[in-house]
């Protein structure tokens, strides 16, 4: 009885967690292992088609007018993607942290040429500092700039709509004195 139960939960789990077409062929499967293990032998085949369609995604990946956070955000989930489809040995020796730090070096670059012109000003300062700092920490300065421009086109966007108020007040006030 307490394996039928944990089986139905770990069965609900993956149909929750799968597209409404795979849930349709899934869904009449008795036991959790047989929804995995089919999944698994469908989905789990990796061949260089998988692996340059994602390197593709993130060549081709740029800010594109949206916001910061979501440019940064889409290019870290694909840079897992692509960091779990890659295995790498498991190395202690201090080559390890010479590739990790070209790694890092690889995905500051990317982002910062996948920002929009605007950002073109931040970017030259960014790459000016030695050593060059970290993604996340090239992350924060640009988001909090836009944050900044952000507030700023917000402030003056009031202060013309606040004009153009008190602007057609003084015309409306100048007609009623006219026509008195």
């Amino acid at each position: 009885m307490q394996w039928d139960s944990c089986n139905y939960v770990v069965s609900s789990w993956i149909l929750n967690s799968i597209s409404e077409e795979l849930f349709s062929g899934q869904v009449f499967s008795k036991l959790a292992k047989t929804i995995w293990d089919e999944l698994k032998e469908n989905y789990e085949k990796i061949d260089g088609s998988i692996t340059f369609n994602l390197h593709q995604k993130l060549n081709s990946l740029s800010q594109s007018g949206s916001s910061v956070t979501d440019y940064y955000h889409k290019l870290n989930a694909l840079w897992k993607q692509f960091d779990a489809l890659v295995k790498l040995p498991d190395c202690v020796c201090t080559a390890s942290d010479d590739f990790k730090a070209h790694t890092d070096l690889i995905k500051l670059m990317k982002f910062s040429m996948g920002l929009d012109e605007s950002y073109a000003s931040i970017r030259s300062n960014i790459l000016l500092n030695h050593p060059l700092p970290s993604i996340k920490s090239v992350f924060a300065t640009v988001s909090r700039e836009e944050s900044h421009r952000g507030s700023f086109q917000q402030s003056s966007s009031s202060k013309t709509q606040t004009s153009a108020f008190i602007v057609s007040k003084i015309f409306d006030n100048k007609r009623v004195i006219g026509r008195g």
